[in-house]
């Protein structure tokens, strides 16, 4: 079975931003692009390689070995 990993999860977790509301509303305002394209989906999910981007700040994902990131 494998886990979602979700925009609004992967800015928490990354340290991108400090909690779910900032990260719902930096996403709903447009500050967040999903390699390189503006992305308003919280809930849009996550693969291995994506790169997250916020006020010049950037992660990229990456899953365990032997685990799904999607």
């Amino acid at each position: 079975m494998s886990s979602k990993l979700t925009l609004g999860q992967f800015l928490k977790l990354a340290s991108l931003l400090d909690s779910g509301a900032e990260a719902k509303d930096a996403v709903a305002s447009g500050a967040v692009s999903v390699n390189g394209e503006v992305d308003t989906r919280r809930g849009r999910g996550l693969v291995h390689g994506d790169v997250v981007e916020i006020g010049g700040r950037a992660a990229r994902v990456v899953a365990r070995e032997g685990r799904d990131a999607t």
